[in-house]
């Protein structure tokens, strides 16, 4: 795990001049070395893209798919690498580490099984009016271009498989960036590819670092951007190029709203547990991580102590132990970032229940209460093992709280009441809610993204495929229908 990784330019393996260190956030330790793209091979990337694009699209179905099929069932047979090589580069905890891997089989199985259905035309008589006698129109979807794949550190497999999947299963050649702290696992999706019957140049994996990207990002070449991460960058970039189609799934504060009638101990314990895991697991990076809980008075004295027991029972430390729960953050200056935005909260009256403290990159779970709604961790994505508990009165508050907030990717709700359920879907201004459990609830065939400032667009295997593609009619005339 200490080698110089080479990088994948139009379905090869090759190396540039120089190189970064890619380290553990748990120990210092080296993990890899990986070698950066030139300026000539980005653009050598991005030619082969571009040139290849109209034969990746008339490629069969079945050739696509069989490579998907083919990336799926290699993923599976090399599970434990992988994981170990996402616990050691991202200092994710092996657990979670091999359900992250887990996903990522199943997302390029989705996108084999969507590749052999999508795209099958849809036919529409036209004589539904005088002037459409004997016409037939038939609609099909075709890729929109090179698709530009952007992927973040905390999820550094799953997250490329999102970008990678979809776009071979559409017939889009993509082009993706893996995060600079986590390229490895994003890499390591070359191996595999490099296995298939793919058309040379419509696959490239860069590790291109963030200076160099606006070029990319403007090059008219690249007409699809779909990319994870803050809400800041994401837009900056859609900002600069407003005549592209980009898909953004952003950040979120993640609200997990515990109502009255979810009141039974059962029902208190199995919140509590939840909301303790679901608050701290990918040492909280997670863009559906809870991160505020918004309890009903009636239910409020009985849950927090409950939540902060359960948040106690969270095992830290080494993340290749399998009893680890929470390992560091990605760095220590995230880490510090997350210390200094608990400690202003304290100062201006938060009351802390649990944690509160850095070692390293490592920030303890922590459970913070009577927040002030101005102070940098209400308003804004923590990223990080802390929880901010709130007491409302009766639903329409804590719906009104929930959707008190710039973001909007997702929200859970427990309640036992089917018709509460509706009124939530109804009213919180989210992206996707959960009934009787937290927001961190993921299927990854399902459509996943947010309203608000947590992005625009979907990503889940059928949903991106349709981002990356668009309708085009062809009108039949003169049949006899």
């Amino acid at each position: 795990m200490t080698s110089t990784h080479a990088f994948w330019l139009a379905g090869r393996q090759v190396t540039g001049e120089d190189s970064f260190d890619v380290t553990s956030p748990w120990d210092g330790r080296l993990v890899g070395s990986v070698s950066v793209p030139s300026e000539a091979q980005v653009e050598e990337a991005v030619a082969a893209a571009y040139a290849v694009r109209d034969e990746f699209a008339a490629t069969p179905a079945h050739v696509r798919a069989a490579a998907l099929d083919h990336v799926s069932k290699r993923l599976a047979e090399r599970t434990e690498e992988i994981a170990q090589l996402i616990s050691a580069e991202n200092g994710k905890p092996i657990k979670w580490a091999r359900g992250e891997v887990g996903r990522a089989v199943s997302v390029f199985r989705f996108a084999a099984e969507e590749a052999r259905r999508f795209n099958g035309g849809e036919a529409q008589r036209l004589d539904t009016d005088a002037g459409g006698q004997g016409r037939l129109a038939l609609t099909r979807r075709f890729p929109k271009g090179v698709v530009l794949g952007i992927a973040p550190f905390n999820f550094p497999l799953n997250l490329c498989a999102h970008k990678v999947a979809p776009a071979i299963a559409a017939g889009a050649p993509i082009i993706l960036k893996p995060a600079p702290a986590t390229p490895l696992s994003g890499l390591i999706l070359g191996d595999l590819l490099a296995e298939t019957e793919l058309p040379a140049g419509s696959w490239s994996i860069l590790p291109v670092p963030n200076d160099r990207m606006p070029a990319l990002v403007q090059d008219e070449r690249l007409p699809v951007i779909s990319f994870t991460g803050s809400d800041k960058v994401g837009y900056a970039i859609m900002d600069s190029v407003p005549r592209k189609h980009c898909t953004l799934e952003l950040g979120g504060n993640g609200a997990a709203v515990v109502l009255g009638d979810f009141s039974s101990d059962a029902d208190l314990d199995w919140a509590a547990t939840r909301i303790a895991t679901f608050s701290n697991y990918q040492g909280g990076q997670s863009c559906i991580s809870v991160q505020r809980v918004i309890a009903d008075a009636s239910v409020y004295d009985r849950l927090l102590p409950r939540i902060v027991a359960a948040v106690e029972a969270q095992v830290t430390g080494d993340p290749s132990d399998p009893k680890t729960d929470v390992g560091p953050l990605v760095s220590e200056d995230a880490a510090k970032r997350v210390e200094s935005w608990v400690d202003e909260a304290v100062a201006a009256g938060a009351t802390l229940l649990t944690g509160g403290k850095r070692d390293g990159a490592s920030y303890a779970p922590t459970v913070l209460a009577d927040v002030p709604a101005d102070v940098t961790i209400a308003c804004e994505e923590v990223f990080g093992p802390v929880l901010t508990v709130h007491k409302v009165n009766g639903e329409e508050e804590a719906f009104a709280a929930v959707n008190d907030s710039k973001f909007g990717l997702q929200a859970g709700v427990f309640t036992h009441d089917l018709q509460v359920a509706f009124r939530a879907h109804r009213a919180l201004e989210v992206g996707g809610v959960v009934i009787g459990d937290v927001p961190s609830y993921r299927a990854d065939q399902m459509p996943y993204g947010g309203a608000k400032q947590s992005g625009v667009g979907r990503e889940g295997v059928r949903y991106a495929m349709e981002d990356y593609t668009y309708e085009r009619v062809l009108v039949l005339t003169g049949l006899a229908l």
